[in-house]
């Protein structure tokens, strides 16, 4: 499966079911109710320092249009979806493509790409398989802090 996917048609006039999505601004699509996954999304919070992400829940009306239009499982997240420059990004090359556009010194993550696919995506699917064991599960996607809040589309 590739982890690139054209989505230029996917600009700021197509409607999302709830509302707009401009895909000029990278978007990430986590599981809200994974510690892990959460905990992902506020550090991305606190390191943009541009402000340029966006980010949307796996469970909202948006993530789960987007799982669907990638093919992706929505009765169980099992990858973060990112959305850079109209290209999609699944498994551990959503993790690298994130810390690349974050900038330097995260940037230096790209290295990981030296793995070939099928490893980068068993070591993935390794740890997201058992998230929810080690760091935790929400009963319910918890109510974002304000910062994360201002940047959720749903």
């Amino acid at each position: 499966m590739r982890h690139e996917t054209d989505i230029s048609h996917a600009d700021s006039d197509t409607p999302s079911p709830n509302r707009t999505y401009d895909a000029r601004q990278p978007l990430i699509v986590f599981d809200g109710v994974c510690v892990l996954c959460s905990g992902f999304a506020r550090m991305v919070v606190r390191l943009d320092q541009q402000k340029r992400f966006r980010f949307a829940t796996a469970q909202s009306p948006l993530g789960q249009a987007l799982y669907e239009k990638y093919g992706l499982r929505t009765d169980f997240y099992e990858t973060n979806l990112v959305i850079i420059d109209g290209t999609a990004y699944q498994r551990l090359d959503s993790l690298i493509a994130t810390a690349d556009a974050l900038g330097w010194p995260w940037r230096a993550a790209r290295v990981l790409r030296i793995l070939p696919l099928p490893l980068r995506d068993r070591l993935y699917r390794l740890i997201a398989q058992n998230r929810y064991a080690l760091f935790g599960r929400k009963d319910s996607c918890e109510i974002p802090s304000g910062e994360l809040r201002k940047r959720i589309i749903d």
